[in-house]
């Protein structure tokens, strides 16, 4: 067994129970912890400091994990961290002889599964291992069902977890990007800027996206966006991009101020502000509106006829362009109730002087009947699915999936 504050570890024989981390710098504790759970079945394994844990956490997969909050060097919290960068399942229980309210809430956020006082008991001890071990086997189930219903998308973990994955998300962020083209002549209008990550767990934008709103860390994330958006558009000045804001974002003061690397080049910018939330809710939201423009920002409703229903984010935003949803441009040559409120929806936005963009077109139909309703911009994988791009290769570009002769339309 290892002494105090050796980092070196105590492997006990294994007994098919389950695989337990236990990590403790009291020598008697330690050894006290792992007869218990030995006599009680479970195959422990046993680390002396932080070190040693983390050494053991990088050699074999564990089960459960119960550590000493307190510990010379690495403590409970970056142990329960560096669990969560290698599983996001495996319970961890934190045992500590200085409980406080503060330690005890921080430990419940970043997913700790119980907060066990010293000294605890035998019994104590058994059941709270006995309990993770089902919670883990649970884990592993709902896993198992996500994937065999198709679901392998959605994330699962708790905070520390997520701050993990968010973390490497983060570090390997970048742009896709998609042409905007006009109806009238298939050339390129524009390029809408699409948040991807080269992390493997987080497989789209929209995951990304709940992770950043699940850690309150949306500012953060789109000023990331901003920041590499406004690094492309200098490298291509009098090229137009569209880049999508968050409701949250429009509560982040740098998002303002004039001297930020995209309010520098805010005349060859447009927001595009989802209908999917209600923007109404965002305090100030006409003046901040007003301020974006006197940057020389243009703004965008995106995702018209998915969200909310009415006029609230046209009578806040006054939008200079509306981008109509996926969910209306689907099938539209095989559906007349899509192509009436399409028709419609272009005619009064025409009207009122706002540039109609259809997104998602995939097929020839669908690109044909919407020319043909008066849409003015199109967008989808018919042309070109989005890319990380750079410089040279977004001007040269011939589109695929547009025919010669199209009939002409107004350039908005």
């Amino acid at each position: 067994m290892p002494a105090q504050g050796d980092s070196v570890l105590g492997r006990a024989e294994k007994t098919g129970r389950g695989r337990v981390l236990v990590v403790e710098d009291d020598r008697a504790l330690l050894e006290a912890y792992t007869d218990v759970l030995l006599a009680a079945g479970f195959d422990v394994v046993a680390a002396g400091d932080g070190a040693g844990a983390l050494h053991a956490l990088g050699q074999d997969a564990f089960d459960v994990v119960l550590t000493d909050l307190v510990l010379p060097g690495v403590n409970g919290v970056e142990i329960l961290r560096a669990v969560r960068e290698r599983d996001l399942d495996v319970p961890v229980v934190l045992i500590t002889g200085n409980p406080t309210v503060e330690t005890a809430v921080q430990a419940i956020e970043l997913g700790a599964l119980r907060y066990l006082v010293k000294p605890a008991s035998a019994d104590e001890l058994i059941r709270a291992t006995e309990h993770a071990m089902r919670l883990r086997k649970l884990a592993s189930v709902k896993r198992e069902a996500l994937r065999f219903l198709g679901h392998t998308d959605r994330l699962m973990g708790d905070r520390a977890g997520l701050e993990s994955v968010f973390t490497r998300a983060t570090a390997s962020l970048f742009m896709a990007y998609q042409p905007i083209i006009r109806t009238r002549d298939g050339s390129i209008y524009g390029w809408e800027a699409l948040l991807r990550t080269k992390e493997p767990s987080v497989p789209g934008p929209l995951l990304f996206l709940e992770m950043a709103e699940r850690l309150g860390r949306v500012r953060d994330l789109g000023r990331l966006i901003r920041t590499s958006v406004a690094r492309t558009t200098r490298r291509n000045r009098g090229t137009l991009f569209f880049i999508n804001l968050h409701p949250d974002d429009l509560l982040d003061e740098t998002l303002y101020d004039p001297s930020a690397p995209l309010s520098l080049l805010a005349s060859e910018v447009v927001l595009e502000i989802t209908e999917r939330s209600p923007v109404d809710s965002v305090p100030d939201v006409r003046e901040r509106v007003r301020t974006l423009r006197r940057l020389g920002f243009r703004l965008a409703v995106d995702d018209l006829g998915s969200g909310y229903a009415g006029l609230t984010s046209f009578a806040l935003l006054e939008p200079d362009f509306v981008k109509l949803d996926r969910g209306l441009i689907a099938e539209i040559d095989s559906q007349p109730v899509k192509r009436k409120l399409v028709a419609s929806i272009a005619a009064v936005s025409q009207d009122m002087g706002i540039a109609v963009v259809a997104e998602g077109i995939e097929t020839p139909g669908e690109r044909d009947v919407v020319a043909d309703l008066g849409c003015d911009l199109m967008q989808g994988f018919l042309f070109r699915r989005p890319e990380e791009l750079d410089s040279s290769e977004m001007f040269p570009l011939a589109l695929a999936g547009w025919p010669a002769g199209a009939p002409p339309k107004p350039e908005p």
